[in-house]
C-alpha cells in the first residue's frame, strides 16, 4: 500500500506538471493564506514603534540628566563608535505609502501624509548624529546598493520640503474627507474610525511643531538664502490656521506606557537592580535646585548626608559626570548625592510618558525665535507657557503640593506639604526674562534644556552642541580626553559596502580630520 501511494502522488504530480507547463513556478510557490501585501497600518504601526527613544540610556548621559555610579550597570564615558541608521525603518516607510496609494488610487492619503514626516524625522535624525547622509540615491535596494552621500545642508533642505508636503495634505484631508486609517497608537490608540480624523487633526499639528524644531535647529544657518529659515518659521507661527501647531500638552506627541507589557523603563520591578546606581546628573539638578524649582524634588530624593531638610533645595544635589565612578559611588553611598525619587520611577509600572514633540518645546522654540528676531510676539510669554506646560506635566501646580519621599532606612514613605507660587518663581532674579538679549536667551534655552529631561532623545545634547548652554560637566569620567563629542562616527558597515562614497563624504566635510567624533558638523559651524 506505501508502495501504490507514492505511485499515484508521483502520477499526479507529473499530471501536474504536463498539464500546466504554461504556468510559471511562481504559481504554484505562493501560499493562499498568506496576504500578497502588509496592509498599511499594520506597517504604521511598526514604524512608529521606531519614533520614540526611552529614557534611561546614553541618550541621557550624553545630556547630563542622569549618571551612573556602579561599574556593572555602565559607565559616564561619552561614545567613540558609530551612529545607528534607520533606514530599514525608511523601507518601511515607503513599503507603507506604496500599499496606501495603491488600495485608495492616490497619493492624497493618510499613510501618504505620515510617510513624508516619518521621512523627514528619520533622515534628520541620522543626519544630527553624523553629517551628511545618502538620501536622493537611498533606499532603492540591489539597484544602487551604494547611494551617494547628501549633504546636511540638502538633507534638512529636503526634510522641510516633505513637512510642508505633508501639511497641505493633511489640510486637503480633513477638508474634503479622509479614507481608512488605523495603526496610530499615538493618536488613535484603539483604532477607532469615528476617532481617526481627530487623530489626524492631531498629527498635522505635530507635523508643523517638529518643522519648528528642524528650523530653530538651523538658527546657526539663517544666512542661507535657499533655506530662508527666519521666513519659514515666521510663516508658521504667523498663519495657524494654515500652520496648526500643538497649543497644549493633550497634543504632544509621546509614548504612553502601561502595566500590562509595555513597562516604563525604570519601574517596580528592577527597582533592585537600578535604584541605588543610577543618580541624577548635577548639569539637570543643581540646574533645579539653583533656581528653586519643585522638580527637584518631584524627581529627586534629598541627598540626606548633607544636613539639610527634606524640603530644603539645598538636598537635591547631583552627580557631576566628570568625577570617576568610585567617587560618585563613594559620594553616593554617604548620601551627598541624589538618587532618583524613589515613589516617580519605581511605586509603579507605568511612569510618565516620554515625549517626541511637547508643547513646552514649541513654546520655547517660539520664544527662542522672537529673542531672535525672526518673528513677532511676546518671548516672555511663551518662554512662562513652556515653563508652565512642564510643571502641568510633572502635576505641579499653583499652591500646596504634595511631595512624597522615601524614607532613609527604606521602609516607608514621607508626605510633605510643599508651597509653590509661579509667581514667586518667575519672579526669581535668575527666572524673570530678562528681555530679547543674550542673557534672555539663556534663559529659554536653560529651560528648553530642563523641559527636555528623559524626552525626545538627544535633543537635550543636541541643544548644548548648538547653543554652548547649560556649561556640561567634563573630566576623567565623561572620558575623550575631557572634550564632549560634536558627532558619532559613521556606521561601521558603511566602509564595507559603500565606502568610496563614504571617503568622498568625510573628506568633504572634515577634510584631513577624518571620522573624528570632535569635528564640527555643517548643521553647527
Amino acid at each position: 500500500m506505501k508502495s501504490l501511494k507514492y505511485k499515484i502522488v508521483f502520477a499526479l504530480a507529473g499530471l501536474v506538471f504536463i498539464t500546466g507547463c504554461s504556468k510559471k513556478f511562481e504559481d504554484f510557490s505562493q501560499n493562499k493564506n498568506k496576504p500578497v501585501a502588509v496592509p498599511a497600518g499594520v506597517l504604521l504601526r511598526a514604524i512608529l514603534n521606531d519614533v520614540v527613544v526611552y529614557p534611561g540610556g546614553y541618550e541621557d548621559k550624553a545630556a547630563q540628566y542622569i549618571a551612573s555610579n556602579y561599574t556593572y550597570y555602565g559607565d559616564n564615558k561619552y561614545w567613540t563608535g558609530s551612529a545607528n541608521w534607520n533606514f530599514g525603518t525608511l523601507n518601511n516607510v515607503l513599503a507603507m505609502e506604496a500599499t496606501a496609494e495603491k488600495l485608495s488610487g492616490t497619493p492624497n492619503n493618510p499613510y501618504h501624509a505620515l510617510g513624508l514626516f516619518l521621512r523627514s524625522f528619520f533622515f534628520v535624525s541620522m543626519s544630527e548624529k553624523v553629517g551628511d547622509v545618502p538620501m536622493s540615491e537611498a533606499l532603492q535596494g540591489i539597484k544602487n546598493i551604494a547611494p551617494k552621500y547628501d549633504s546636511q545642508k540638502d538633507v534638512f533642505k529636503q526634510s522641510l520640503v516633505w513637512l510642508d508636503s505633508s501639511n497641505i495634505i493633511l489640510t486637503d484631508i480633513l477638508a474634503n474627507g479622509f479614507l481608512e486609517f488605523s495603526g496610530d497608537f499615538y493618536y488613535n490608540p484603539s483604532d477607532n474610525a469615528s476617532s481617526a480624523r481627530d487623530a489626524l487633526v492631531h498629527w498635522q499639528k505635530a507635523v508643523n511643531s517638529y518643522r519648528l524644531r528642524v528650523l530653530i535647529e538651523l538658527s546657526k544657518k539663517t544666512g542661507e538664502a535657499d533655506l530662508n529659515v527666519k521666513g519659514q518659521f515666521n510663516d508658521i507661527v504667523s498663519n495657524p490656521s494654515k500652520y496648526p501647531i500643538f497649543g497644549s500638552n493633550s497634543d504632544n506627541l509621546q509614548y504612553v506606557y502601561n502595566d500590562k507589557f509595555n513597562y516604563y523603563p525604570d519601574n517596580a520591578t528592577n527597582y533592585g537592580n537600578n535604584a541605588g546606581r543610577l543618580n541624577l546628573g548635577s548639569t539637570f539638578l543643581n540646574t533645579l535646585s539653583s533656581l528653586n524649582d519643585l522638580r527637584a524634588m518631584v524627581l529627586a530624593e534629598p541627598a540626606r548626608g548633607l544636613g539639610f531638610g527634606d524640603t530644603d533645595f539645598r538636598s537635591y544635589v547631583g552627580a557631576p559626570l566628570g568625577e570617576n565612578l568610585s567617587t560618585l559611588a563613594s559620594e553616593s553611598g554617604a548620601g551627598r548625592l541624589s538618587l532618583y525619587n524613589y515613589n516617580h520611577y519605581y511605586s509603579g509600572l507605568t511612569g510618565e510618558p516620554t515625549f517626541i514633540i511637547s508643547y513646552a518645546e514649541v513654546c520655547l522654540s517660539i520664544a527662542e525665535a522672537i529673542n531672535r528676531g525672526w518673528t513677532t510676539g511676546s518671548a516672555e510669554t511663551w518662554y512662562m507657557n513652556g515653563v508652565k506646560a512642564m510643571f502641568d506635566f510633572y502635576g505641579i501646580k499653583d499652591g500646596d503640593n504634595t511631595v512624597t519621599l522615601r524614607k532613609a532606612d527604606g521602609t516607608g514613605n514621607l508626605v510633605y506639604t510643599v508651597p509653590f507660587s509661579f509667581a514667586t518663581y518667575f519672579n526669581q532674579p535668575a527666572v524673570k526674562y530678562k528681555g530679547d538679549n543674550a542673557d534672555g536667551l539663556s534663559q529659554i534655552i536653560t529651560q528648553k534644556y530642563l523641559a527636555y529631561f528623559r524626552n525626545s532623545g538627544l535633543q537635550g545634547y543636541y541643544l548644548w552642541r548648538r547653543t554652548g548652554l547649560p556649561t556640561f560637566d567634563i573630566g576623567a569620567g565623561t572620558g575623550n580626553g575631557n572634550k564632549i563629542p560634536k558627532r558619532f562616527q559613521y556606521p561601521n558597515n558603511e566602509i564595507s559596502v559603500n565606502g568610496t562614497n563614504l571617503s568622498a563624504a568625510i573628506t568633504s566635510q572634515f577634510g584631513g580630520a577624518g571620522d573624528d567624533i570632535n569635528a564640527d558638523i555643517w548643521l553647527v559651524k
